[in-house]
């Protein structure tokens, strides 16, 4: 559900939880999962913008190649994946 969420433009990770409905406790854990297996790479915004909004810089995700097909394969075994997840506002 959290590959499936970021690859639907959920890219940060309240963003994930409000949208897969899990807890941060299995969110986070699965976000930096899935990035030291290569499926998705993440980067930090820059503060500046972060703090003209008044807020802490988030750390953003996006799926790579290998997440994209690993995502295919799953979506193939498990029909109503991407029902599970809201699709992004705008996407």
């Amino acid at each position: 559900m959290v590959l499936e969420a970021i690859a639907g433009g959920h890219r940060y990770g309240f963003d994930v939880m409000d949208v897969t409905g899990l807890p941060s406790g299995t969110v986070y854990p699965a976000m930096r999962k899935l990035e030291r297996t290569g499926l998705v790479r993440s980067k930090w915004e820059g503060e500046k913008h972060a703090f003209r909004q008044q807020r802490p810089a988030r750390r953003y995700y996006e799926v790579t190649a290998a997440g994209v097909e690993a995502l295919n394969d799953l979506r193939k075994r498990f029909h109503g994946l991407q029902r599970a997840v809201a699709p992004a506002e705008g996407a």
